[in-house]
């Protein structure tokens, strides 16, 4: 089995780590055993402390369905649009047995969720003769991803 670890760069990964968790329903991951943090286990490794996150910066799926994630502290601003983003199904994925109305608002009411915690709504995603609903939104650093 191959599994893989989604690793996002951002300026403060303990801000973002802390969205992550909330919007996504996961936990931090734990340091390795033997390190009260993940900070220790990096100096330990011989890390410098500059290039330390100082904070969280990991999460995990409770459930262990879904990949970890790391925010990697890196210089670089963001200027383009996302290459990759991640889509939250907050009515359960593509259902045709939830009527559209209610399905809308299982998104909006995620999009404010959200939005209460630090994310940004754009715009709405809504195309005439398809039946789909969602709603396009950034995090607190400004990477797109979409809730439906």
């Amino acid at each position: 089995m191959v599994r893989f670890q989604l690793a996002i760069d951002c300026a403060d990964p303990d801000r973002l780590a802390r969205f992550w968790k909330e919007a996504l329903h996961y936990e931090f991951t734990p340091a390795p055993d033997g390190y009260a943090s993940w900070d220790d286990y990096y100096r330990a490794l011989g890390v410098p402390d500059e290039d330390l996150d100082l904070g969280e910066d990991r999460l995990s799926d409770p459930q262990g369905g879904g990949p970890d994630i790391w925010f990697q502290k890196v210089d670089d601003i963001k200027i383009v649009k996302n290459r990759l983003h991640l889509d939250i199904n907050a009515t359960g994925g593509i259902r045709k047995d939830v009527p559209r109305p209610e399905r809308e608002a299982c998104v909006r009411a995620e999009a404010e969720r959200l939005a209460s915690l630090g994310a940004t709504i754009v715009r709405e995603l809504v195309e005439p003769g398809i039946d789909h609903f969602g709603i396009a939104m950034t995090d607190p650093e400004g990477n797109e991803f979409d809730i439906n």
